[in-house]
């Protein structure tokens, strides 16, 4: 199943919604026995098994909403607004990755796995513009990543009980401004201006990508394919870094952790190749989608 952010093209508000086997779109609100909401973690955080039982039979059937739209009639926002934490990230978890950042600037090969967060105060959706912030730093990067979002909380989570607190995935671009990002010699700031966080275009439940991953994650900036790689090239992969980020840690339903980019990225390039104003950023994910968006001045 797809949750989904929209504006309604009739009131002009963001709506939760379910993406039906058609393309089309209907709202929560207008799907019986499932409680209007306006963002997806509403759904994340208190859906009832009754609530999602409705919204299952029109994401299988297209049928039980009493109103819904075309894709190319409604715009789309990224799935959560505003994360009820800093999203939590994974660095150098494909080994080619980590090779091009040691030839780059000459990193360690860590022992442990690299673990740091984002600021989100305001998440990227799909086709949204991207600020440069050129005044800040010309070094901007792209980093394609299968973002994952929990349905359940807990501490201590063992590898093998981590699918069970999983309600489901999405595609993020970790954008970075790599001289900030490098200067400050931790990667929070550089990680954090606004706008950083791109997620989207939804969020697929769990059950239609079962452990373990098998997905090709790709990056194309104006059409040109940048980075290529498969989940299987993890170091770390999902059930493991979740139940180390638990230890000691509660986590909570409705956190967000991205999990590592291919390599690929403009840094690793000889000389550097990053994205400037009017260049476009595709990222994507096997099974899930693809999140486009366009940096501007």
């Amino acid at each position: 199943m797809r949750f989904v952010r929209f504006v309604h093209p009739e009131t002009g508000r963001a709506q939760a919604g379910v993406l039906g086997p058609g393309g089309q779109v209907a709202a929560l609100a207008s799907i019986p026995g499932c409680k209007p909401a306006q963002d997806v973690l509403e759904v994340v955080r208190g859906f009832s098994p009754q609530q999602q039982a409705a919204a299952e039979t029109y994401a299988q059937t297209g049928q039980g909403a009493w109103e819904s739209f075309w894709l190319n009639q409604v715009r789309l926002l990224a799935p959560i607004e505003r994360p009820i934490h800093d999203v939590m990230c994974v660095g150098v978890n494909y080994r080619a990755h980590y090779e091009e950042c040691a030839a780059a600037v000459h990193m360690e090969e860590p022992e442990a796995a690299v673990y740091f967060s984002k600021r989100c105060s305001r998440m990227t959706g799909p086709e949204e513009s991207v600020e440069s912030h050129a005044g800040l730093d010309l070094a901007l990067d792209y980093e394609v990543e299968l973002s994952v979002v929990l349905g359940k909380g807990g501490r201590d989570i063992a590898p093998q009980d981590v699918e069970n607190h999983i309600f489901g995935y999405s595609v993020f671009n970790d954008i970075s401004a790599r001289t900030l990002q490098h200067s400050h010699m931790q990667w929070y700031r550089g990680k954090s201006l606004d706008g950083f966080c791109a997620m989207g275009p939804w969020i697929v439940t769990r059950d239609e990508l079962p452990m373990p991953l098998n997905l090709n994650v790709e990056s194309r900036l104006n059409g040109e394919v940048r980075q290529h790689s498969n989940t299987r090239a993890f170091i770390r992969d999902i059930p493991k870094l979740i139940s180390e980020l638990s230890q000691g840690i509660t986590l909570e339903a409705g956190d967000i952790i991205i999990s590592g980019t291919p390599a690929g990225v403009g840094m690793g390039f000889d000389p550097p190749r990053y994205m400037k104003p009017g260049d476009v950023i595709e990222c994507e994910v096997e099974g899930i989608g693809v999140l486009r968006n366009r940096i501007r001045d």
